[in-house]
């Protein structure tokens, strides 16, 4: 306020003068600096002010100085108040600068005068002054001058200041402190040479210096909780280190600062300053940390390289002190790992720059091979490469990046040609599994070092490793980095070796990447498709124009997976060129750009500068093109957002418009930095205008988007409110704003949730497009208008009353009041106005009406406690704000019977018999329940977000009175109500939003006693756990255990996070105790509730990794709790246990991914968690040691084995941490429970690092009994046989060991293949055998090998028919054993793919045993016989054979199942099929037809047997070419309408549209020829159904149909090939529209065809029911298909309808099919016009017009209509007098033209259809963009 009263009373002295007009205009424009919200706006103002102080200059200096005083002191006091953004202080120096010119003795008196009195003797400095003594230090020379004249009195002030901080702490982690330890810092940094003598003097000594650092020193230390305080503090003393005379003394008082830290305290000898530091009562480790960055940050470099004295031998600071101190650092596990990496990167960066002078004092290299601080910091990164924390893979990057460029200096200064570092780094490397992302990182390092070729030779499967993680999301921005590297180094190599083209250089490319990248794009898999066209495709163009040649020539083919990476191709070739059609976002954003070109080249067209030689014709035209596109994209988007078009139709049209509107207008946007209009933008509306274009503004546009506001999804609602917002005029026309208010009323009242949303943003929009006199003229309360002196203070306070009238009204009757005025929208309403209106945000901030809202803010918090309370109350049967609270929410039971009472209540007491039960509930069931829970969550919602808004600390003081301290904690209230009482997750999770930011916003607020709310109700919530309760709380309630997250979630993370540690502390105590011996089963018991407690905290993602401090007492704990006799006890143990696995392996896959696995290793995660290693360890161990007397059950070891088996071998090495977890893991092969001998096998594979394998493979070999009379345990044999499965198992995208490397361990097996014999009588050890030689079958010899198959034959050709074994008892783990064998007789068939062995399978398959069919045929189902063409066509041929009895025999549905699944997999595609395929179906197709044919039709086989059946049938009638007879294509035809109907199941409808695919195209082809004419109405039917299909609401069975819409547009005289790019849904809908009349055009049948697809709708009865206004039922009926558009589909098949009319001639079967249409639907369409002429000519009421504005069904059904008229006037003129005489059709095509013309004008005016001037619709709007 100072500087506004200066302002004022400045204004009021220069009115008289000479320079009145200068100066008051620059007064103006600080006046509207100041009182702007907005950056833009603010620097804007200060941009202006600054022009003019340069014309105010000259008439200044002619003045006197008392004249030029007054102006001088008001942008003074500006700036004081500025102090808080360094752009503005530096804009109002400039201005001040320039307007004291010559008078620079007048600034320096004032600036002295002002700053003197920041600092008064002995007192306090406000936060505000601290950041004033900061900005005049940092940005003002005349503020530098000033201190230091002044320095002693601003020391002592610091001092004051800092010591009442530390002693009185009024806000624990708040801004005081970190400003007052900024402004040391400052003061040190900008007057180095003043504070120097005051510390390194004896005669310049200062005990105000001496004091300030003892105090920084406790701040340091912890005195301070603020983190960044801390850190910040560290810096200071550092840069005090600098004002050092000489670096030694510097380095003398470094040293004395860490050798203090080693003793907690004591005499600190710093300079001349001598001062007692007292202990560190808890040191937390962070002390060290602030000491070491600070240093690294800024200390002088030769204050760290500068010799020790105190050290015998040559020592720095840099390499003797720091450098353990860092490595110190990074091993503890504190909640600093951020910034400890980041002293790490700090250190190198250092040393870096430091080698000289290191060099120079030890004479020797520092990264030599053997010496300690390679070794050191090798580990340090390699240790640290995986840590999970934000931030720290950056610094671990950098710091790989240093330590080879360090090494790399220091070879070079000391010409050292042996480098091992570089090969121990490349192995390394090449030994970790590719899962671990931590891997590639130095591998980018190192590329540059050791050159692209000794990489890829060294690694040979790097390429099919990146091709892995490119199909894994977390890993593929690695690989990206790996691929770029090592190209650019292969460029580079090129470049600096032999000079070649850029055509070598694609080749010696292509020599290595072009495989990767042809696979990559080729490849099926979605996600590695994408990735790879993504991120390595576009990228390689730009690098390596060349490589675009020898990728056409790769993708020359016609299959499917060369077509799919062509496409890719050519996408990407546009990529570059800078011409790709992009979606959604990135389509506005293309849009956009071309729309500014268009724009600024129109201007420039307009200013005259254009080329100078072009014709001013060309220009002009140019210009006119450009209006006309802009005008078309314009009309484009307004007609897509009819009601009537889909979600991304709307979505797109409104992302258009956008960017059209924010090019195309004058709309000047604060908030945005760049894209302003240019200054002559109007020139350019003007010239449009008198075009009759570019009418932004009009009301056919203004009805278009409020239709949108009326839309169903937020989306489409918020973009439409932005647009309107920001660029339509500030004020609503009178008529549509009070219309709007009356359908804003009406929607808030129903109970449908996305009606009242709706009618929630209609309120927000209403008060932003609103002024004074629109305010009056709205119905609001009569309390809330007249008194009121703000607009957004009246809107809240008639919302305030509506929702308090709703209350009233449901505490009447609270049936009635949720089915029609449910409580949810008007809070809603409340929420959106207060919270996302910036006017009322700064009307809130207002001093005069601070009271006024402070009362409604009252009120509000008051109201919504007593709906809270009687909502939750009237679920518990009691109601009232006085009820006695309940600990706990109510049963299902309980909350049914009250909701019942209230519906009996609801109806009346005649009604009280009772019902029957019923398992759905009744719709008043659910208004209740809806109105309840929904009204909840909106509260919680709202509550949290007022906090978050009046509590931010940005806000000036006084602003936090609008809650005070008894709303506030009535607001807590109402949270700790919902929370513990509130049962549907939905209102919980909503609730828990907005408790989470009202509990940061305390947290967060310098006032003690708000900061204290949560902490309180934490101790509350602690101590309800413990306690006794009489209902459960965990199990039943979710909203108990979020009480607990919300308040330690809104802890900053900058601080130590006390509340969290003593929640976690609480609840692990309270969970380990005792329990009682006997507990009720029926009741949670508080160990119980505290795991599911400690549950939610470990999966709240707003903690982090905060959580993993306590990580290891909790996995202990839930480890305990899994052995607990209590049955819930354990239930919540696996749900801690499993909660904290996902959060300690941090990255989790995502589904499409490839990845099997997680992506940290075993030996990081003991790295990361070395306490939790001893407790993993300590139960492997127990369980693994025998106990007398049997075997011991151990609960908790399953889920050991299940965390160790996820994570990824580590590298290896001397000394690693996973070598203690072997023993204990081979010990439990001989578990007598199967489960951890399968799981303890798993768990192996990460603590075996890869280049052990082999010798372990082979000890387990020798392990294995060589005769039957030496087994000790079949368990044992069998665990040792599942771990070297899984030790010889490849991982995904890995080969495994080479079979040369396997052959000792082939030979040891070999020794023992009794173990695959009869004489071994346990199945499942001759079926685990038999997978571990599966596992190396290159590896034997060739007689063990003929061995295996002998044994096989004989053990699979014993069985007889039935597959029922031969001896007496049946053996478990038989069908096992034959199951495996009959794969590894396919997987041999496969590798070999010889004669003999693809015989034996198709053998095997005819043998009637079901295990070996099965095994067969789910192993060509899962695709691992693709590698082996001929055994895929072996065995397709063999199931063609035996089809007939299959179907004929029918033994098992999943049998038939798998058995049609794998016939159609062999034969995916045409190409496939031979003619022996029709040789064997020769004669017994028809048959196999007619029982496929008949089991869809007759039968009820189930929907995945059915979509199989289907499928294969037509399969088979794509092949079928017998006879004339058409029946069986008729019925198949038959089936496929039947399935695509809408009302069939999702199942059915996509085994008619891949059927579609399969035969549908080859028989519509086949129509066309002139050979089959018969086939023609089958065609047509076809044609028929895929219409249906590519409208279909499931994107699958669009995308199945669009394949056969693709197939249509192939040349018809062509083969169908195997290669198909499918279209995009809609382009495939009209291409089959299209196809009609071009294919089939003179068929009788084809008009009517088309006709069926136009709809006919009801438009009488949907204006009925519009105007009858019912009360909106909760089940009202949705659009089942939000993908169709039928009004769309009208348009394009009008046009089609038209065409085919035209070209029809006289008496063809078009012209008949016409008239016969007109007959019927004539009268009907002329009646509708006439009806909608009556109802829109007179006026319709304002409620109507824009509730039909919105209705969806009322456009659709205008849209036909119109559509129905066109076509009947075309028709009448076509057929002239033939259809003319037809009764009710009047006087033919001019009156229908005429009637059409006059309804289409009308509707026109009420936003229901195009206007008349722009025709039906311009040019088609087509498919949309992005939809799917």
């Amino acid at each position: 306020m100072g500087a506004e009263r200066q302002a004022r009373a400045c204004a009021a002295f220069y009115g008289a003068l000479g320079i009145a007009q200068p100066a008051l205009s620059c007064l103006r424009c600080l006046r509207q600096f100041a009182g702007s919200t907005a950056k833009r706006c603010k620097d804007k103002h200060l941009e202006e002010a600054l022009l003019l102080s340069r014309a105010l200059s000259e008439g200044l200096r002619a003045l006197g100085d008392a004249e030029a005083q007054p102006l001088l002191r008001c942008v003074l006091a500006f700036q004081m108040e500025a102090t808080g953004s360094s752009s503005s202080f530096q804009k109002l120096e400039q201005i001040v600068t320039q307007l004291v010119v010559g008078k620079e003795a007048l600034l320096s008196q004032e600036v002295g005068a002002l700053l003197a009195g920041l600092v008064p003797q002995g007192e306090v400095l406000s936060p505000g002054d601290l950041q004033s003594v900061c900005m005049f230090l940092e940005e003002s020379s005349l503020g530098r001058q000033h201190w230091q004249q002044n320095l002693a009195p601003l020391l002592q002030g610091l001092a004051t200041t800092l010591r009442w901080v530390l002693q009185s702490q009024p806000a624990p982690g708040g801004m005081w402190g970190y400003l007052a330890v900024k402004a040391c810092l400052q003061l040190f940094q900008a007057l180095p040479k003043d504070v120097a003598p005051l510390v390194w003097s004896m005669a310049g000594k200062s005990e105000a210096l001496q004091s300030l650092l003892g105090l920084l020193l406790e701040v340091s230390w912890g005195k301070v909780p603020n983190k960044d305080a801390r850190l910040l503090a560290g810096t200071a003393l550092s840069m005090l280190l600098n004002t050092a005379p000489q670096p030694e003394r510097g380095a003398s008082a470094a040293l004395a600062l860490f050798q203090l830290q080693h003793r907690g305290g004591g005499e600190l000898q710093f300079g001349e300053l001598a001062l007692e530091v007292p202990p560190v009562l808890e040191p937390d480790g962070l002390e060290k940390l602030v000491l070491t960055r600070g240093l690294l940050t800024c200390c002088k470099t030769d204050i760290l390289s500068c010799q020790l004295e105190s050290f015998t031998r040559q020592a720095c600071l840099l390499l003797d002190v720091v450098l353990p101190a860092v490595c110190a650092l990074t091993k503890e596990q504190k909640d600093c790992h951020y910034y400890c990496f980041q002293a790490c990167a700090l250190w190198l960066q250092r040393l870096r720059d430091s080698l000289p002078a290191v060099w120079h004092l030890t004479g020797t290299r520092i990264l030599a091979q053997d010496a300690e601080p390679l070794q050191q910091l090798t580990q340090l990164v390699w240790d640290n490469a995986e840590t999970p924390v934000e931030g720290v893979s950056e610094f671990i990057h950098s710091s790989f990046r240093l330590l080879l460029e360090i090494y790399h200096l220091e070879c070079q200064h000391f010409q050292d040609q042996e480098r091992p570092l570089y090969q121990q780094m490349l192995q390394r490397v090449v030994s970790m599994p590719w899962q671990i992302k931590a891997r590639y990182m130095p591998l980018c390092a190192i590329v540059p070092y050791v050159g692209s070729q000794q990489v890829l030779d060294a690694y040979p499967d790097l390429p099919q490793h990146l091709l892995s993680c490119l199909s894994t999301n977390h890993l593929c921005p690695a690989a990206t980095e790996v691929y770029k590297a090592l190209v650019r180094q292969q460029r580079a190599e090129r470049q600096d070796g032999q000079r070649g083209t850029d055509a070598a250089l694609a080749d010696r490319w292509a020599l290595r990447w072009l495989p990767l990248l042809s696979q990559a794009l080729r490849s099926p898999l979605p996600i590695l498709q994408s990735n790879a066209a993504n991120h390595l495709l576009a990228w390689t163009l730009r690098q390596l124009p060349a490589a675009q040649a020898l990728l056409d020539a790769q993708f020359s083919g016609w299959d499917t997976a060369s077509l799919r990476a062509w496409v890719s191709l050519l996408k990407a070739q546009k990529s570059v060129a800078g011409a790709l059609p992009l979606r959604g976002e990135l389509l506005q954003a293309a849009v956009r750009k071309a729309l500014v070109r268009l724009r600024d080249s129109s201007l420039a067209q307009l200013r005259g500068k254009v080329p100078q030689d072009a014709e001013p014709s060309e220009g002009a035209g140019q210009l006119a093109q450009a209006v006309g596109f802009v005008e078309w994209l314009l009309q484009l988007s307004i007609a897509s957002l009819s009601p009537g078009s889909n979600y991304q139709r709307k979505k797109t049209a409104l992302l258009l418009l956008a960017a059209v509107l924010e090019t195309c207008t004058d709309t000047w946007s604060p908030e945005r930095k760049k894209g302003q209009p240019p200054r002559t933008m109007a020139t350019l509306l003007s010239y449009a205008r008198q075009s009759g274009c570019w009418d932004f503004f009009s009301q056919t546009n203004l009805l278009a988007l409020l239709s949108c506001l009326q839309d169903s999804t937020n989306e489409i609602r918020d973009l439409a409110s932005e647009l309107l917002v920001r660029y339509f005029p500030p004020t609503f026309p009178e008529p549509v704003a009070l219309a709007l208010f009356q359908l804003a009323q009406d929607t808030l009242g129903s109970p449908r949730v996305q009606e009242a949303e709706a009618g929630a943003v209609l309120m927000k929009t209403i008060l932003q497009k609103s002024d004074s006199s629109t305010m009056k003229s709205l119905a609001l309360e009569a309390e809330a208008a007249p008194t009121l002196p703000n607009r957004g203070l009246c809107f809240a306070q008639h919302l305030l009353h509506v929702l308090q009238a709703q209350y009233t009204a449901a505490c009447r009757d609270l049936l009635r009041a949720a089915a029609t005025a449910p409580m949810h929208g008007a809070i809603a309403a409340l929420r959106r106005c207060l919270l996302q209106v910036p006017e009322v945000a700064a009307s809130m901030r207002a001093a005069e009406l601070a009271q006024s809202w402070q009362e409604l803010l009252t009120r509000l918090v008051t109201t919504a406690r007593d709906i809270t309370s009687f909502l939750l109350g009237a679920l518990q049967s009691r109601q009232g704000p006085g009820a006695d609270e309940q600990a706990a929410a109510p049963s299902f039971a309980d909350m049914g019977n009250a909701i019942g009472s209230l519906i009996m209540l609801g109806k009346g007491q005649g009604q009280e018999e009772e019902e029957e039960d019923s398992v759905l509930l009744s719709e008043e069931h659910s208004l209740i329940l809806t109105c309840c829970w929904v009204s909840v969550k909106e509260i919680g919602l709202l509550l949290g977000g007022l906090a978050e808004l009046l509590l931010a600390p940005a806000l000036p003081a006084g602003s936090g009175s609008l809650l005070p301290l008894p709303t506030l904690q009535m607001a807590a209230k109402v949270f700790q109500e919902i929370l513990l009482r509130c049962r549907h997750w939905g209102a919980v999770e909503g609730c828990s939003m907005g408790f989470t930011k009202f509990c940061a916003a305390l947290l967060k607020h310098p006032d003690a006693e708000l900061q204290a709310i949560p902490q309180t109700m934490l101790e509350q919530g602690l101590e309800a756990l413990s306690g006794p309760r009489s209902s459960s709380i965990t199990r039943r309630a979710a909203g108990f255990p979020m009480l607990f997250l919300c308040i330690v979630s809104g802890e900053a993370p900058a601080q130590a996070r006390p509340l969290l540690t003593r929640c976690i502390q609480t609840l692990l105590a309270l969970a380990t105790t005792a329990l009682p011996q006997d507990w009720d089963q029926t009741l949670d018991l508080p160990q119980v509730c505290a795991c599911h407690v400690l549950q939610t905290l470990v999966r709240g993602a707003g903690l982090g990794g905060a959580v993993l401090r306590h990580a290891t007492p909790m996995v202990a704990l839930a480890l305990r709790g899994l052995g607990s006799p209590c049955w819930a006890m354990r239930n919540a143990a696996i749900q801690l246990f499993s909660a904290l696995t996902s959060r300690l392996l941090g990255q989790q896959r995502s589904r499409g991914e490839g990845c099997l696995a997680e992506g940290v290793s075993l030996q990081a995660f003991l790295g990361q968690h070395p306490q939790l290693g001893a407790v993993l360890l300590g139960e492997l161990g127990a369980a693994a040691v025998p106990v007398p007397g049997g075997p011991q059950l151990h609960p908790a070891l399953h889920a050991v084995l299940t965390l160790l088996a996820q994570l990824q071998p580590s590298a290896g090495g001397p000394g690693s941490r996973s070598a203690c977890f072997l023993g204990p893991l081979l010990g439990l092969a001989g578990s007598p429970i199967y489960a951890v001998r399968s799981m303890a096998a798993k768990a192996l594979v990460p603590v075996v690092p890869p280049p052990q394998r082999r010798g372990l493979l082979l000890q387990l070999a020798r392990q294995l009994p060589t005769a039957p009379g030496r087994v000790r345990s079949h368990n044992a044999v069998h665990g040792h046989l599942l771990q070297m499965r899984a030790l010889l198992a490849p991982a995904p995208g890995t080969d495994g060991l080479s079979a040369e490397a396997l052959r000792p361990v082939a030979l040891q097996l070999e020794a023992r293949g009794w173990l695959l014999t009869p004489a071994q009588h346990c199945p499942l050890v001759r079926a685990a055998f038999l997978q571990v030689l599966a596992l190396l079958p290159a590896s034997f010899s060739p007689s063990f090998a003929q061995s295996i198959r002998d044994a096989i034959s004989t053990e699979l050709g014993s069985l007889p028919p039935g597959g029922k074994p031969g001896c007496a008892e049946l053996q478990v783990g038989l069908a096992v054993l034959h199951q495996t064998m009959a794969r590894f007789v396919c997987s041999e068939g496969a590798r070999l793919a010889d004669d003999e062995r693809i015989g034996a399978v198709c053998s095997l398959l005819r043998q009637p045993n079901p295990d070996v069919q099965l095994a067969i045929l789910s192993w060509v189902i899962s695709g691992e016989g693709g590698t082996c063409e001929e055994l895929e066509k072996a065995l397709g041929l063999t199931l063609l054979e035996s089809l007939r009895s299959v179907l004929r025999e029918r033994r098992d549905k999943e049998f038939l199942r798998l058995y049609l699944e794998a016939l159609l997999h062999l034969y995916r595609e045409p190409s496939l099929w031979s003619q022996e395929a029709s040789r064997k179906l020769q004669g017994s197709s028809a048959a196999c037809l007619e029982m496929l044919l008949h089991m869809v039709e007759a039968e009820c086989p189930g929907p995945d047997l059915l979509l199989q059946a289907l499928c294969a049938a037509s399969l088979l009638l794509a092949h079928w070419f017998e006879g004339e007879d058409s029946t069986l294509l008729e019925r198949w035809c038959a089936v496929l309408e039947e399935c695509s109907r809408s009302a069939s199941s999702e199942v059915l409808r996509l085994a008619a549209a891949r059927s579609l695919q399969k035969a549908g195209a080859d028989v519509v082809r086949r129509s066309l020829r002139a050979a089959c004419p018969s086939l023609v109405p089958v065609a047509l039917r076809l044609i028929n159904v895929g219409i249906h299909l590519l409208q279909d609401e499931e994107r699958e069975v669009r995308h199945e149909a669009s394949g056969f819409a693709s197939l249509l547009r192939q040349d018809a005289g062509e083969p169908l090939r195997d290669g198909c790019v499918f279209v995009q849904d809609n382009l495939g809908l009209l291409g089959l529209l299209q196809l009609l009349p071009a294919e089939f055009g003179e068929h009788p049948e084809t008009f009517d065809l088309l006709l069926q697809h136009l709809p006919v709708l009801d438009l009488r009865g949907i204006m009925e029911e519009l105007e009858a206004n019912k009360a909106t039922s909760l089940y009202k009926e949705d659009e089942p298909n939000v993908f169709a558009e039928p009004a769309v589909l009208a348009r394009q098949l009008l046009a089609i309808l038209l065409q085919l009319l035209e070209k029809a001639p006289a008496g063809s079967p078009p012209r008949a099919s016409a008239l016969r249409w007109l007959a019927a639907t004539g009268p009907g369409i002329l009646r509708d016009l006439r009806y909608c002429e009556q109802c829109w000519s007179q006026g319709p009421a304002a409620r109507r017009g824009m509730k039909a504005l919105g209705c969806a069904k009322l456009h659709m059904a205008v849209a036909v209509l119109l559509v129905r008229a066109q076509l009947a006037a075309q028709v009448l003129r076509v057929l002239g007098d033939s259809a003319t005489t037809m009764p009710g059709l009047g006087g033919g095509a001019q009156e229908v033209e005429q009637e059409l013309a006059m309804v289409q004008g009308l509707l026109a005016q009420h936003g229901l259809a195009p206007a008349l001037s722009q025709g039906n619709v311009p040019g088609e709007p087509g498919p949309p963009s992005g939809a799917a």
